[in-house]
């Protein structure tokens, strides 16, 4: 009798189990992206470094899948986090440029994106997603911009840059401070949700603080499909970024390698929590970076970063600000130790996601991005679904990709450009940014056919997505609003 109950038990676990597996097969994945700051393309292990010791971002791309042609649509914050969102370029939906704040929206601005579009977090929550963004958000301080009114149900962090201080505010130049508001510039908030909870809030501890938050929701909502978008708030955009006492004065590399080294050490903490709450299985990470990192102006000083071994620098439209070290983590899912080498962007992270909920996007407007899960999964033969992608620096269309060919366009007024300093250039430029990588050779004059091809993309793109001077039939407008107030510390 006492070996028929063992098996009676026995077999009802075997059927709880069974009815979880398949409770599994039909839930969402729980999805995290995590997108750190101005981190440049050779600033981590897995991507060459010898300077910053990242081990958790090693077994994470040795369980994962390295991706060496990821690109974002912008060398810059904000354009780049607005193409994220939505899965568009940012001069489709007017998040690359405007007349108060030029590229990147400061303190206090009228604009930001505008609720009329659609983002991943409103997407996922059509298929119950619990959501939340912690870290930089920089998509507009206002109310009516805030994380909170596009789809995600809280918000911890900061609004704008971490740079973007009260004392930066008072010491921009006499134009510069009247145009940008700067004297009215607050301390820099840590916001929960839409109010301010310190004012100024510890940059040393930004990293610690919200990766201990993005463990807290991982916990909490273990047992329902979730989102977590973690833009880290570092390296950041000071000279000398930010690291708890942990973490400083313990790289080799001063602050920035500090930094990085705590990145790293909160990637590690999300990647065990996930384990160790069983649900690894269930949950795909992607790491990545808003855009290249800035550099110093002398090559050997790594100080700012390294995009090594690409060339030029963020803020740019060189393969070093737009291509960015990116690694997908999915257990059992995402094949481990492997590496796609077809180009892939962060327009495609919503169209992905939303397929991988069984959400459905919108259909009432145009997106750039596509559904790039077979890249994922290392699909044989599969190749980018990309015929060309574009590489605007603000309003200015500088460069046309296609397949291993960047051809960077002869301009008729230089704006700032990776490969001139001075004047303006009407000689071609064509390279093969698989071959060579670091840029190094001009191959225009060898393949006036590809040339030919890459001006005619250009013309589609100037057409859609306008170009100096030049407005495009797809593009629309960014959020605006009358009357933009600081975001203060209230006293309760």
């Amino acid at each position: 009798m006492h070996r028929m109950m063992i098996g009676l038990v026995m077999l009802a676990l075997c059927a709880s189990n069974l009815r979880l597996s398949a409770a599994d097969d039909t839930r969402p994945p729980n999805l995290i992206f995590i997108y750190c700051d101005n981190l440049g393309y050779g600033d981590i292990e897995p991507f060459g470094s010898t300077l910053h010791r990242t081990p958790h971002l090693n077994r994470m791309a040795n369980e994962g899948r390295k991706f060496t042609h990821f690109c974002v649509t912008s060398g810059v914050c904000t354009p780049s986090r607005s193409s994220l969102m939505t899965g568009c370029y940012s001069q489709r939906i007017g998040m690359h440029l405007n007349p108060r704040d030029g590229q990147v929206l400061r303190p206090i601005s009228p604009y930001g994106l505008n609720p009329d579009e659609v983002t991943i977090a409103e997407v996922l929550k059509t298929r119950g997603y619990a959501t939340t963004i912690i870290g930089k958000w920089h998509l507009g301080d206002q109310p009516l911009f805030l994380p909170t009114r596009q789809g995600f149900d809280s918000f911890f962090g900061i609004p704008y840059s971490d740079d973007m201080t009260d004392d930066v505010g008072r010491n921009l130049g006499d134009k510069s401070r009247e145009k940008l508001d700067g004297e009215h510039w607050p301390p820099l908030p840590l916001m929960v949700d839409e109010k301010v909870i310190e004012a100024p809030t510890d940059r040393d501890l930004l990293t610690k603080r919200c990766t201990e938050r993005a463990l807290e929701f991982i916990e909490t909502h273990r047992d329902q499909p979730f989102f977590i978008y973690f833009p880290q708030c570092m390296p950041g955009s000071t000279s000398a970024p930010f690291a708890s006492p942990a973490f400083k004065g313990k790289s080799k590399n001063g602050p920035w390698g500090d930094s990085i080294e705590e990145l790293d050490w909160s990637t590690g903490e999300i990647l065990d929590k996930l384990v160790e709450l069983g649900i690894d299985d269930q949950t795909l990470v992607i790491w990545t970076s808003d855009n290249g990192a800035p550099i110093a102006t002398d090559e050997n000083d790594l100080s700012r970063g390294s995009n090594r071994p690409l060339f030029g620098r963020g803020y740019s439209t060189a393969e070093g600000g737009f291509r960015v070290p990116t690694i997908c983590w999915w257990p059992g899912r995402i094949p481990a130790g492997t590496v796609c080498e077809e180009l892939a962007t962060t327009l495609d992270i919503m169209p992905t996601f939303a397929n991988l909920a069984g959400a459905d996007l919108p259909t009432e407007r145009h997106l750039d991005g596509y559904d790039i899960r077979p890249l994922l999964w290392g699909d044989a033969n599969t190749t980018t679904p990309y015929e060309v992608f574009y590489y605007y620096y603000q309003d200015q269309l500088q460069a046309v990709r296609s397949g291993p060919w960047k051809h960077f366009v002869p301009l008729d007024r230089l704006i700032y450009h990776p490969h001139f300093t001075k004047g303006h250039s009407d000689k071609p430029l064509l390279f093969n940014v698989v071959d060579d990588i670091g840029s190094t050779r001009n191959v225009a004059d060898e393949h006036p056919d590809v040339v030919q091809r890459l001006m005619a993309y250009a013309e589609k793109g100037r057409a859609d997505l306008g170009d100096y001077g030049r407005k495009g039939t797809g593009q629309r407008d960014a959020g605006r609003i009358e009357h933009p107030v600081p975001q203060t510390l209230i006293a309760p």
